[in-house]
């Protein structure tokens, strides 16, 4: 069997209250009193993609052996080196040996969740046998925009095996489609985001049930049996 072994997570401390962001913005932006409930985190001064990665992994390897540890992944679009080895940095910080596959998969938000299937599918082929995928992201977004609002701070880590596995992996389905609902250019700081009910009905409404029929029939399983 082979899944997820163990897993872990990491918000920073700081929060800011999503009214005090429509209180200042307001007057420009109306519309997002409609989000303006609750809080979002944010990372600290000393906080960045690398330091939420170390301490979700520190989280997800309590009680694991790690001398068994055979590859890293870290994934991010926010990476503080466009030209140096991130998962290098977290593996050190880990304390974890120098004989490890590490890697930085990157340029996407899905860059999480495709080191993740990789990674599973790979110890179908029997190596690696434990991996490590972290996952951080420190977004920002223009003044008074809705994603102001939503992004967040935060990172996670998983470690998939085939051992003391917690949540079997039965199998995945992927659909690559050039559909642009969002994008940010090497030399722009923000996301250009395209208008929402267009990324819903033709994004989300269309391309997600696909995908998850596709699963279901690669698997043969039905909805009920989920």
């Amino acid at each position: 069997m082979i899944g997820i072994v163990s897993y872990g997570g990491y918000i920073p401390r700081l929060r800011l209250n999503r009214m005090s962001i429509f209180q200042e913005m307001g007057w420009f932006a109306p519309a997002i009193v409609m989000v303006a409930q609750g809080e979002r985190s944010f990372c600290n001064w000393d906080e960045d993609s690398l330091t939420m990665a170390v301490a979700a992994s520190q989280d997800c390897l309590q009680g694991v052996d790690q001398s068994a540890l055979e590859a890293l992944t870290l994934c991010s679009t926010t990476l503080p080196f466009a030209d140096r080895l991130n998962a290098g940095i977290v593996k050190t910080a880990l304390n974890l040996r120098d004989d490890l596959l590490t890697q930085d998969v990157t340029a996407s938000l899905r860059s999480g969740t495709s080191a993740l299937i990789t990674a599973l599918n790979s110890l179908r082929e029997g190596t690696p046998r434990s991996h490590l995928v972290t996952a951080a992201d420190k977004r920002e977004a223009k003044a008074a925009y809705f994603y102001e609002m939503w992004f967040g701070d935060g990172a996670a880590s998983l470690l998939v095996g085939n051992t003391d596995v917690i949540a079997e992996f039965l199998g995945s389905h992927s659909l690559s489609l050039d559909f642009v609902d969002h994008y940010r250019g090497s030399q722009n700081k923000y996301d250009y985001m395209w208008e929402e009910r267009w990324v819903r009905d033709e994004g989300y409404g269309k391309i997600i049930p696909a995908a998850i029929n596709g699963l279901f029939q690669k698997l043969s399983i039905s909805l009920d049996e989920v």
